[in-house]
């Protein structure tokens, strides 16, 4: 397979790593590296000893990353897509659903793979919770909450709602299996105007609720990133910075016939996972489904679908309300 890398920018420097990696190993045959920069394109391709370009229009892959500003997502993935090449896209798959449904319609169009950088789908101590949820270890869901907390100056283009919480609205539909039927957002913008750098979101899920605080202007915590789940027999604890580490807490609160409502809490067993790098996982999965036709596991309809309910998350901070959640996109989920 030929593969390329579009945007060689933070993130885009991680995709570059990871193709090397899989080319040394003889599961890509080439790599191409691509950026408008071409300073820093020439110095990461001497780097890594790849070729480079500076216009996506040379570019000669069968499949590509495309790690640039979430900004020309919709402009370059269709591009792309019109020219066959099956597509990994960095989250947000664009900023807008409209945008983000007309990138999955042309790969359909096209019939591209489409895939999009939900990355958490590929963390191993979720994944090992996601099945330990669908066996029912955990009882009945009732809660979930994510932190993610730093302290830094807010980014110039995007907020943390879609730099960050975009993750957990994902993840929460990812472990649940469904989609939020209700959404309240609240944000605050301080620092940059229109930029939002705390936001706070709670998704319904009929009888489940999902809380999501994200912030770029907390300094109490060092750089927080975690999830807990809370079920009717047991919880559980990821700490995203730890990959191979998932806490599960045995305690309930259960009725007793004679003593009435009783609470059990055996403590917490600690689970050690396969040390994989999630980042190399997702690509491995991507070039597979690439290679065969599919869509992989954080395909083009769940980043839309994703980039949906941040948009109703928008609609119900700007009322000042809970908003019910309609699907534009429902017809579209394939």
């Amino acid at each position: 397979m030929r593969y390329g890398v579009v945007g060689t920018g933070y993130w885009g420097k991680n995709h570059v790593r990871v193709a090397r990696e899989l080319l040394d190993e003889g599961r890509l045959d080439e790599v191409v590296i691509c950026d408008q920069d071409e300073r820093r394109v020439e110095s990461l391709a001497d780097s890594y000893d790849l070729p480079y370009v500076t216009d996506i229009a040379e570019m000669d892959v069968d499949a590509a990353t495309v790690a640039t500003p979430s900004t020309t997502h919709r402009a370059i993935g269709t591009d792309m897509l019109e020219r066959g090449i099956d597509l990994l896209v960095e989250k947000p798959l664009a900023l807008n659903a409209e945008d983000a449904w007309d990138i999955v319609e042309t790969a359909e169009d096209n019939d591209c793979s489409l895939g999009v950088g939900h990355i958490f789908r590929y963390h191993p101590a979720l994944r090992a919770l996601k099945r330990r949820v669908d066996r029912g270890e955990l009882g009945r869901i009732k809660y979930l909450q994510t932190r993610r907390f730093s302290f830094r100056v807010p980014r110039r283009t995007t907020g943390v709602l879609y730099s960050l919480a975009v993750h957990d609205v994902d993840v929460y539909d990812y472990l649940l299996d469904a989609r939020p039927d209700t959404v309240h957002g609240r944000f605050d913008s301080f620092v940059r105007e229109g930029i939002v750098e705390t936001s706070t979101l709670t998704l319904g899920y009929g009888n489940v609720t999902g809380v999501i605080n994200s912030s770029w202007q907390i300094p109490v915590f060092d750089k927080t990133r975690d999830l807990v789940v809370v079920g009717s027999n047991r919880s559980a604890y990821i700490d995203y910075l730890e990959n191979t580490k998932l806490e599960l807490f045995d305690a309930e609160v259960f009725s007793d016939p004679e003593d009435g409502l009783k609470s059990r809490n055996d403590g917490a067993i600690v689970h050690t996972t396969d040390d994989e790098e999630p980042l190399k996982t997702e690509v491995e999965a991507f070039v597979d489904a690439s290679e065969s036709g599919q869509h992989p596991p954080a395909s083009g309809e769940v980043g839309a679908r994703a980039v949906e309910t941040l948009e109703h998350a928008e609609r119900s901070a700007a009322k000042n309300e809970v908003v019910t959640v309609d699907r534009p996109g429902l017809a579209k989920q394939f």
